[in-house]
Parts: structure tokens; C-alpha cells; sequence
């Protein structure tokens, strides 16, 4: 049996490998995205079309995330991983040899499929492994292998596309999934961590009180007011990571007329912004907790803040009339500001639930949130075609739309996200149901 202490070296260990799967993860969503001017020409798929191609990949993502997620409550996060990341591996070969749009929207819903319990179990695999009041910081590094991920794709996707052709990139993909699962063979541990020595009388409160929760019903868990904001938080968040996932490449090129190097070159440059960013707020929350500041004050009021602020940002991008390179760098802090989302918003979910329903919950919740990565790339589709494909103005429109959700959310959770409240009437209510 693993012992529950904590142990921060294998820890930090763990966290590097699931990190190196979030990359991974990244990688396979954006790609598609980073080909899309090639791929459009090759095909011959209007912006519309396109928008529906890329949305599919979430088709089957949220459900499956959000049935699958109920596995890791059960069996080892471990194997889950490994299964999930070969299958990912084995699924980008066909898209090699694809010539029609129905091969490759076949390809990406099952990707997507394949694809969807993984940030689910991979938190609830690192929360094994991190305390209540340490999860932050891990949390935020692990979130930057998708943001390193991002980068890698600006870097050498269209370098790759450029000298041997854009399908090569799946090939890549594969054989870099393949390298993860055999890491992960080799190292990957299942964690079970209870408590912390010598951790900080909330922080041990917080250990006692998750340990006496027995299991809620479902229905009570996704109808909480906390637990309906921080789904309306995900959407957010993920409407606006979807956009720059699916559309940033194209925006570079055909709204503000870069070419497809350069383009790479800049997106890499905007993603490179949260990951400073991000870890840095982790490394300040996780301090702040450990001092006896509140979730409230030390996740929550974070949160809301860069929502508030990248919503005004992505605004205002439509009513500033600025060269494009001051576009790009506005774009930049705006789309990096929300994604402290990606870090927090689990950790303070992880709070609410009983650590047996923790998973699943986490798969509810990303079943949520991600729909908005099937909704957002159509709807600015739709916007772009509507401008004719050409200049910037229909992709604007999109990220504006984004920005308003934003600052709807940021000001809901001002309202009523209240963790630890919400903890103990969980604690009070799972044990009238027990």
C-alpha cells in the first residue's frame, strides 16, 4: 500500500509526467487548427465548414469525459492514463492517410472521444498526490504542458508543414504519444495522500472534514449554487481557449495578413505569456493559504479578477483601432489573463465533493465546460464567413463575444462562490444522506 504521507519529490515527479501528458493532450487539439489554412485549400472547406470540422473533435469529448471520469473513482488513475494516451497515439495514423472531409471528422470525434477523460483523471491522479493547500502551484505547472504544448505547435508546425508537408505532423504526434505511455510505464505511480505533517490548522480541518464526508447524490452535488458557477466559469474559460485553439492561427494570417511562419512565431509568443503567469499566481494562492487566508480570498477573488479584465480586453479589441503587431500583443494578455481558470477552478471544486466522487465530479464538470470548444468554433465560423473570410473583423466579433461571458461569469462568482461555505453544508448535508 502507498504511503499517505506526503512525499514532495515522487510527488513532483508525478506532476512532471502528467504535465508532459497535458502537453501531449495540447498537441493533438491543436493541430488540426495549426494545418487549417492548408487543409481548407486541400479540401476545399469554406470557414463554416471548417468550424464544424473543428468542433467535432468536442463532440464526444464531454460525454465521454464525463462517463469515463466515473472509472477513476473505481480503478487506478494509472492504467486509465495509459490506455486513454496509447489510444491517442494508435488514432493519429489514419488522419495521415485521409483524403475527404468524412474521414477526418470520423477521426477527430473518435480522437475526442479518446481524449475527453483525460484532464478529469489527471487532476484527480495529482490530487492523490498534493494537499489541499499545496494543489495551486502543481496545478498550475501541470497546466503549462498545454501551454508548452501550444508553443511547440506555433514553433514547428508550420515549420514542418512548410519542408515536408502538413500531414507529417500526425506522424509526429504519434510517435510523441507513444514516448509519454512508455515513461509512464516505467514511473507512473497511483498516489493516496490523506493529510500533511505539520500542514496549517485549515489546511488540517479541511483534511478531517473531506475524510468525514460520506457520498452525495449527484443531483445535489451539480445543482449547488458554488458548483453551477464554477461550471459557468469553465464554459468561460474554455470558450475563450477554444477560439484561440481553433481560429488564432487564421486570425494571424487572413485578418491581419502575417504569413504562416511569422504567424507560428507570434502564436508561440502570445501562449508563452501564461506560463510565468499562471505559475506565479499558484506559487502566491498556495502561500496564501498556507498564511490561513480563506479559498475565497486566495482562489475565488484571483479568478474573478483576471476574468473581469481579459473580458474588458477582448472587448475592446473590436473598438481600437491599433496596428496589427499592438492587436497581437492586446489578444495575448487578454486570452492569457483567463486561463488561471484551468489551475483553480479544480482545486476549488476538489473542496466540495467527497474525495470518492472526486473524479467523476471532475468529469462532470469538464463535460460542461468543454462544451463550449464545440460551440465557439462554429459560432465565429459562422461570423467569419459572414465577413467573406477576409480581414479581422469577424474574428473580433468572436473574441468579443468571449469577452462578455467573461465578465457575466467574473461577476456571478463575485456574487455567490463561497467555498468554504459550500464545504460545510456538503460536510452537514452527505451526512444526513449517510
Amino acid at each position: 500500500m502507498v504511503n499517505s504521507a506526503y512525499r514532495p519529490g515522487r510527488a513532483w515527479s508525478i506532476a512532471a509526467l502528467l504535465t508532459g501528458l497535458a502537453l501531449v493532450n495540447l498537441l493533438d487539439k491543436i493541430v488540426l487548427g495549426m494545418v487549417a489554412v492548408p487543409l481548407m485549400a486541400e479540401l476545399k472547406l469554406s470557414p463554416a465548414e471548417f468550424g464544424v470540422l473543428a468542433g467535432s473533435f468536442f463532440w464526444l469529448f464531454s460525454l465521454s469525459g464525463a462517463v469515463l471520469s466515473f472509472l477513476a473513482d473505481r480503478y487506478p488513475a494509472r492504467w486509465i492514463l495509459l490506455v486513454l494516451a496509447l489510444s491517442w497515439s494508435v488514432l493519429q495514423i489514419p488522419l495521415v492517410f485521409a483524403h475527404d472531409v468524412m474521414s477526418f471528422l470520423v477521426c477527430r470525434v473518435v480522437l475526442g472521444a479518446a481524449e475527453g477523460p483525460t484532464i478529469a483523471v489527471s487532476m484527480h491522479a495529482l490530487f492523490k498526490w498534493f494537499p489541499n493547500e499545496k494543489r495551486n502551484l502543481p496545478m498550475a505547472v501541470f497546466n503549462q504542458g498545454a501551454a508548452v504544448g501550444l508553443v511547440l505547435a506555433g514553433l514547428l508546425i508550420p515549420l514542418v508543414s512548410k519542408h515536408w508537408g502538413w500531414r507529417l505532423n500526425f506522424v509526429l504526434l504519434a510517435v510523441v504519444g507513444a514516448l509519454w505511455c512508455l515513461l509512464w510505464l516505467c514511473f507512473g505511480r497511483e498516489g493516496s495522500l490523506a493529510a500533511v505533517p505539520g500542514a496549517s490548522p485549515a489546511a488540517r480541518d479541511q483534511a478531517v472534514s473531506d475524510t468525514a464526508m460520506a457520498r452525495l447524490p449527484y443531483r445535489r452535488i451539480v445543482t449547488m449554487p458554488s458548483m453551477l458557477i464554477l461550471l459557468l466559469l469553465g464554459f468561460s474559460a474554455y470558450w475563450s481557449g477554444a477560439l484561440i485553439l481553433t481560429w488564432l492561427p487564421a486570425y494571424l494570417q487572413m485578418g491581419l495578413g502575417f504569413g504562416a511562419v511569422t504567424s507560428g512565431r507570434l502564436f508561440a509568443g502570445v501562449l508563452l505569456l501564461t506560463a510565468p503567469y499562471t505559475i506565479a499566481l499558484g506559487w502566491i494562492s498556495d502561500r496564501m493559504l498556507a498564511r490561513g487566508a480563506s479559498s475565497r480570498k486566495a482562489r475565488v477573488n484571483i479568478v474573478n479578477a483576471a476574468f473581469l479584465l481579459g473580458g474588458v480586453l477582448l472587448i475592446g479589441l473590436t473598438m481600437i483601432d491599433v496596428p496589427p503587431l499592438a492587436k497581437v500583443a492586446v489578444l495575448g494578455v487578454a486570452t492569457c489573463l483567463p486561463t488561471i481558470c484551468f489551475a483553480f477552478v479544480p482545486a476549488i471544486l476538489a473542496e466540495l465533493v467527497p474525495v470518492g466522487q472526486r473524479s467523476s465530479v471532475m468529469g462532470i464538470y469538464l463535460a460542461v465546460a468543454t462544451t463550449a470548444g464545440a460551440i465557439s468554433p462554429v459560432v465565429v465560423g459562422r461570423l467569419v464567413e459572414q465577413d467573406r473570410g477576409m480581414g479581422a473583423h469577424g474574428y473580433q466579433l468572436g473574441f468579443a463575444i468571449g469577452g462578455s461571458l467573461l465578465i457575466v461569469a467574473a461577476l456571478l462568482s463575485a456574487r455567490y462562490l463561497h467555498p468554504e461555505q459550500a464545504h460545510r453544508r456538503s460536510t452537514i448535508a452527505s451526512r444526513g444522506v449517510a
